[in-house]
This record gives C-alpha cells, sequence and structure tokens, in this order.
C-alpha cells in the first residue's frame, strides 16, 4: 500500500483519553521487523525527534502505535525517521496485514523446504567426500562432488538467505547491527570460503554448513512466525466480534442502516433476532436472551428486559430489541478490550528490557569476538582459511538469536493464555509483579461480592406473597424494589398502584390491600425487626403485607460471588495472606469475611484509609496485589505494588488497575497469579539457558572443535529450546 507523503495527515487520530491536547495518535505497519533489538531501533530512533510522547513497537503484529505534539512533529518526518533505520512504513489495517503475514509465512516454509532439500543432497555429497577423503577418492571426483555442490549451495543460499541479507542489508545502511548481521556475514564468508577451496581443489568444503545453518535458523524463524500468529489470533477473533453498521431508529419512527461511526450516544438503535449488538447501550423496549459469555465468561444465555444493559459484541437471542445508546464507535466495552489486549502486547517488562539490552550489546562483542579469533589463529601459525574457519564458526555459534527470544517467547504464550483465562494486561511488567505478589487485599462490594443487592432468603417467604411483592416492586422507583423485582425476569405490573411517599407502594388485589415498602409501613414491629437484623447482619429490609396476615419481612443484601469461597480457599492454600479493605458498613464486611474465611478485615474506610494501610504493608516489606473494582478503589489499585480489576468496574478503576479481568467471577485472578509464576519461571529458565549455552559454546569454538556446520545446528538448537520451553506453558501443567 503506497501512500505520498502529504496524504499521511489523513491517518492521524486524536490521542488517547487522558492525553495532553495537542497530541496525536498514528498507528503503522512497519516492514523489516524480524527480533526484538529492532523494536528498540524503533522506538529510540524516534524519540530522537522533538515533541514524540511515545513509540511502542507491537513484536507481534509489526505494529508501531505513535503519539506526538502535532506542532513540534511530523507525520512526514516520523516516516522519513523510519526510512533513515532501514524499515518501511504504511497505515496499519489489519485486514492488509494478516495478507501480508499470511505472505510472509508462506514465504518463510517456501524457504525452509528448499533450504532442507537443498542441504540433504549437499550433506550426502559431503559424506561422500568425507569418506572418500579417507579412503581411495579421486581428487577428479572430489572436485567433481565440490562443484555439484556449489551449484545447488549457491542458488539456494541466494534464495533461502534473502530473509537475513535483505533485513541485514537495512540495518548496515542504517548505520546499526541486528541479529540477521552476524547470521549474514557467517553465511556469505562460509560461501564464499568454500568456493574459493573449490578453486584450489581442497579436501574440505563448507556448502553444507551454509544450506544447513540457513534451514536451522528458518525453522526457527517458522515457528516464532507461527506462534506470534496465533497470538494474532486472538485479537482478530475480538476484533472479528465488531459490527461495522448499526440500524438506527429516527425521531420519526424511521429505521436506517448507517456506519457505527455516525452513531452517537443517546441514539436509538434496533438490534433484531439473532444480530450482534454494534454498541454498549440500555434496554428501552422488547424482551430477549443475550449470549455475552464475551463480557462474563458464563456461556447461559442472559434474560434482557426493559432497563437492562448491553454491550458491543454480544449475540442477540430471538427478540427484537430498541437500544439507547450508552457508547458507540470507539468507546464500547468491546472497543476498551481491543486497546487492553494491544496494551499488553505491546508493553515491555523489566525482564524484555535486560534482554533487549543483551542483544544489542551482542552484535558488537560477537563480531569482535570473531575477529579476535581469527587473529588470534592466524598469529598462532594457522593458516588463513583454517582460521577464517574457525571465526566463522564463533561468529555463527555466539548469534544471540535465543537471547532474543528468551523473553518474547514467553510473553506472547503467556499473554495467550491470560487472555483465554479472561485476563488482560494493563502494564508490561504486570507478569512479574503478579509473580511476586505474597498477599492479597480485595475490596468488597462488586469484588468478592455481587454489586446488586439479592434477596437473601427467599425459600423462608411464602411462594405466593414473595411473587405478589416481586410483581408490585415492578411499580416502585426504590433502589431495593428495583432490585426484587429484577431478580424474577420480565413480571406484568398491578395496573392501579400508589405510591406513598418515603414509605413504600401499595395497590388493591384479591379484594385486599397489598403493601410493600419499609418495616413500619407495612406494620412490623421493631422488636421483631431487630430480631431478624440479628440473623442477617449488614443486610436492608423490605416488608410486604397482604390484608390482615402478618407482614413479611425481606432481608435484601449483597452475596457472595459464585466462586469466591472455593477461590478464597484455593489462594489461602497457595500460601497468599488474605485482607478486606471495604468502605461498606462493618456487619456487612464481618459477614462476607466470615463467610470467607479471612480474619484480617477492615470496613468504614475511605480511599485515603486504604491507600493508607497499603503503605503500612510496604513497609513491613509485603508485596501486595489490590482487587477492587469501584471509583473509591482507584487510588489504592494505583498505589499498590499490582492490582486487578474486573470488567464491571468504572472506567478509572480499570485505568489504575494494571490487569482486567473478563469475567464477574473470581477465578482469573487466581489463574493470573499461577500462570504469573510460571511464565516468570519460564523467562528466567530462558535466559539461564542462553547464558549456560553461550559459557559453553564460545570456548569450545574459539578453540577450533566446533565446524560451521555443527555451529549452526548448536546455536538453532539454542533457539528451538528456549522456544519449546516457552511452549510449555500452554501445556497447563504445574511445574
Amino acid at each position: 500500500m503506497t501512500v505520498h507523503m502529504r496524504d499521511w495527515d489523513a491517518f492521524t487520530t486524536p490521542a488517547r483519553e487522558g492525553a495532553e491536547d495537542g497530541v496525536v495518535h498514528m498507528d503503522l505497519a512497519v516492514e523489516g521487523i524480524t527480533c526484538a533489538a529492532c523494536m528498540g531501533d524503533i522506538e529510540r530512533g524516534l524519540s530522537r525527534l522533538p515533541g514524540l510522547v511515545n513509540a511502542r513497537v507491537n513484536l507481534t503484529s509489526h505494529r508501531l502505535a505513535v503519539e506526538w505534539v502535532k506542532d513540534k512533529t511530523s507525520p512526514d518526518d516520523i516516516i522519513s525517521e523510519l526510512s533513515r533505520l532501514g524499515y518501511t512504513a504504511h497505515p496499519f489495517d489489519p485486514a492488509s496485514q494478516k495478507q501480508h503475514q499470511d505472505k510472509t509465512g508462506k514465504q518463510l516454509l517456501r524457504a525452509l523446504a528448499v533450504a532442507g532439500f537443498a542441504g540433504m543432497n549437499i550433506m550426502l555429497l559431503s559424506v561422500s567426500v568425507w569418506s572418500g577423503n579417507i579412503t581411495d577418492i579421486t581428487p577428479e571426483t572430489r572436485d567433481f562432488f565440490h562443484w555439484l555442490s556449489a551449484l545447488i549451495g549457491l542458488p539456494t543460499v541466494a534464495y533461502c538467505g534473502r530473509v537475513f541479507f535483505v533485513s541485514a542489508f537495512k540495518a548496515v545502511r542504517a548505520g546499526r547491527l541486528n541479529m540477521d548481521v552476524p547470521i549474514s556475514i557467517g553465511v556469505l564468508l562460509a560461501v564464499g570460503l568454500s568456493l574459493v577451496q573449490t578453486i584450489q581443489h581442497h579436501h574440505m568444503v563448507y556448502f553444507e554448513s551454509a544450506v544447513m545453518l540457513l534451514f536451522f535458523l528458518l525453522v526457527g524463524r517458522y515457528l516464532d512466525h507461527m506462534m506470534r500468529g496465533r497470538t494474532r489470533s486472538l485479537a482478530e477473533n475480538i476484533a472479528a466480534l465488531k459490527a461495522e453498521v448499526a440500524v438506527r431508529i429516527n425521531p420519526d419512527g424511521t429505521v436506517r442502516e448507517v456506519p457505527l461511526s455516525k452513531i452517537d450516544p443517546g441514539d436509538l438503535v434496533l438490534v433484531s433476532a439473532g444480530e450482534r449488538i454494534p454498541v454498549d447501550g440500555r434496554v428501552v423496549q422488547g424482551n430477549s436472551e443475550i449470549d455475552q459469555s464475551l463480557v462474563t465468561g458464563e456461556t447461559l444465555l442472559v434474560a434482557v428486559a426493559p432497563g437492562a444493559d448491553v454491550f458491543a459484541g454480544t449475540v442477540n437471542g430471538d427478540g427484537t430489541l430498541h437500544l439507547r445508546v450508552s457508547a458507540a464507535s470507539g468507546a464500547t466495552l468491546l472497543d476498551e478490550v481491543n486497546r487492553l489486549l494491544e496494551t499488553a502486547a505491546q508493553a515491555k517488562s523489566l525482564y524484555v528490557r535486560i534482554a533487549d539490552r543483551a542483544a544489542r550489546l551482542y552484535a558488537p562483542i560477537v563480531h569482535t569476538a570473531s575477529a579476535i579469533t581469527f587473529a588470534g589463529w592466524l598469529f598462532y601459525g594457522l593458516g588463513w582459511q583454517p582460521s577464517l574457519v574457525i571465526a566463522i564458526s564463533v561468529l555463527i555459534i555466539t548469534c544471540p538469536c535465543a537471547l532474543g527470544l528468551a523473553v518474547p517467547a514467553v510473553q506472547v504464550v503467556a499473554s495467550g493464555q491470560l487472555f483465554r483465562s479472561g485476563v488482560l494486561l494493563n502494564s508490561g511488567d504486570a507478569i512479574e509483579r503478579l509473580a511476586d505478589a505474597d498477599m492479597i487485599v480485595f475490596d468488597k462490594t462488586g469484588t468478592l461480592t455481587i454489586a446488586a443487592p439479592d434477596l437473601l432468603d427467599p425459600d423462608g417467604i411464602p411462594e405466593g406473597l414473595l411473587a405478589k411483592a416481586r410483581r408490585l416492586a415492578v411499580s416502585s422507583r426504590h433502589p431495593l424494589s428495583r432490585a426484587l423485582s429484577e431478580g424474577a425476569g420480565n413480571l406484568v405490573p398491578f395496573a392501579d398502584v400508589r405510591e406513598v411517599t418515603g414509605s413504600g407502594v401499595e395497590t388493591q388485589t384479591d379484594g385486599k390491600l397489598l403493601r410493600l415498602g419499609s418495616p413500619a409501613f407495612c406494620g412490623v414491629e421493631e422488636a421483631e425487626l431487630a430480631e431478624v437484623s440479628a440473623l442477617y447482619p449488614g443486610a436492608s429490609f423490605l416488608a410486604v403485607r397482604h390484608g390482615d396476615e402478618p407482614a413479611c419481612l425481606l432481608p435484601l443484601g449483597q452475596s457472595l460471588k459464585a466462586d469466591a469461597v472455593k477461590v478464597i480457599g484455593l489462594l489461602r492454600d497457595k500460601g497468599y495472606e488474605l485482607e478486606i479493605l471495604s468502605g461498606d458498613r462493618e456487619g456487612a464486611v464481618r459477614t462476607a469475611a466470615e463467610d470467607l474465611g479471612i480474619s484480617s478485615w477492615h470496613a468504614g474506610l475511605k480511599p485515603a484509609d486504604k491507600i493508607a494501610r497499603l503503605e503500612e504493608l510496604k513497609q513491613a516489606g509485603r508485596k501486595v496485589l489490590m482487587v477492587g473494582d469501584g471509583l473509591n478503589d482507584a487510588p489504592a489499585l494505583a498505589g499498590a505494588y499490582v492490582s486487578m480489576s474486573p470488567v464491571s468496574a468504572v472506567h478509572l478503576s480499570q485505568a489504575a488497575a494494571d490487569a482486567v479481568f473478563l469475567s464477574d467471577k473470581l477465578q482469573p485472578v487466581a489463574d493470573a497469579l499461577a500462570l504469573s509464576k510460571k511464565a516468570r519461571r519460564a523467562i528466567e529458565e530462558n535466559l539461564w539457558i542462553s547464558a549456560i549455552y553461550n559459557v559453553i559454546a564460545v570456548p569450545v569454538a574459539v578453540a577450533g572443535f566446533v565446524t560451521p556446520l555443527l555451529a549452526a545446528v548448536a546455536m538453532s538448537l539454542s533457539s528451538l529450546a528456549v522456544t519449546a520451553n516457552a511452549l510449555r506453558l500452554r501445556w497447563g501443567n504445574d511445574r
């Protein structure tokens, strides 16, 4: 896709929410990114531009997200800087980028097949020569085999090595070094030296080393490409849920299909049966069932009626709905999920930064070590050709591919596994901090309990009377009445209902007066209320009375989430210390803590009190994971060592949290902690694998005990080892 320089402004958009005025954003697809070192080159290069706010490369999708102050830098400056660094950029389009990635995968696979086929044939010729050198092969036959190897090897290297040569050429032309530079030098030196030795009738040449080196490198690169493709598919699956159009209901009652970008909050849209909901909104007319597994993780259909909230990306059942739009294109929950997924993929952790820095230093170190090895053996008295063979082996065996893959491979797999568990990272080092956490502090309302109150003892109330109470509650605007009616699905209200301000509602049914409201309104004695309150500490009470029958108390309160007891027990068994910090009343907090078996809890806390408590724990050396969802939790989430927030949280709390989980259950918290520990362990193992490999391999290669072919095998096996170790996270077994 070619775009004229003057058209780049068309692809800029206002920056993310919360950015300073005048800051704009642009997403670019960058060609030529091959490793983690490329990410650092691009980000450091662009950081030198005036007014640049942020530049972040996604190694998985090769997407560059860049933000800058519009008055200080232009899009043309950014494109020119990328070109100077040796990279080609064009506007990011998920569809065309997927096609490009598919094309890249096919090219790698073709090159891999050619290298494998050619390598096997050259190896057969080489084995014949090796055997003949210790028996009775004639010089003419040996030279013929060498020329055959050259005839196969030279075009194979030219075709299969393009992936590495083009990248290395662009890097050198831009005045930098990447991991493809030593690879290209090693391959070209091996081929060049082999050609010279063939002309000089030498006993040994190294065409098989160059071709097999390319084969093993292509195996590693293709596997890396496939692994990143699987993670890309997660984002593509989410993007596929997004509708492009919506059916708007105009004020005159007519309907019209319009692009989603033309829908504004407050508009009325029509969603027919079986359609995917295009916006976030509230049902104003119609009844249906919604598949909202995207949001809650539940596969059961959820009944919706007027007043219910629905989200973009969910699927409408068999009813027709009229929705009042609360959020449209770019601002829906689905868009927020996409942004969090992008943040997770682009963010950099401490381990990534260490590996990037080491990879940058590695390239000059590799070239220096190879040059010193060549000079040392030459000074020792070895001929220039044997010395060059040893130098080539050092150049190949010390290539830092394993180090470059050590951390990104784990992060790619770990973020994919976390996403499958319903967790999206909002911070680059969240995995490391989650793995370090030794204490978990929970908010109560909306985190451990369901935020909306529910009837606590429906079995203790006569069924007929409860049904009448729920039906009468439909006509009340009181929050407790609404909670009572919402728990019963779709109800038809009574025809003639009178509201008594501050007390409740009443109507005539079956020739008797039916009342719902405060206990006093229904004639409940204070002694009876105190007695029942002792049974339900922290609960709020409605009462219902039908005619002269005794009034019945309806305790409503927040019930624990379905899996709260199980997950809290699991976390306790894992050795985490648990605590509740809540702004709710003491009785409600005490009841929840006792039901969950949490001995340490604090009630009636203000945001400043929560911050103070977290600071106390920090001073005591605790690394606290804070889990909360309320507006008053946002400061505590930001101040905790690491934090998580459910998708139901207010936007400010999500922004403050390091991770968001897409479920109304607590299981994702336990999953995130377990996966983060496994991921950190895999990262550390990979870094150790890379370090130990070099400690052993480099001295052996410098000593001259490794041929270029063995160097290629060893280097490729080290890369495959760290990739395979990262893939162990997908197996789901505790190690």
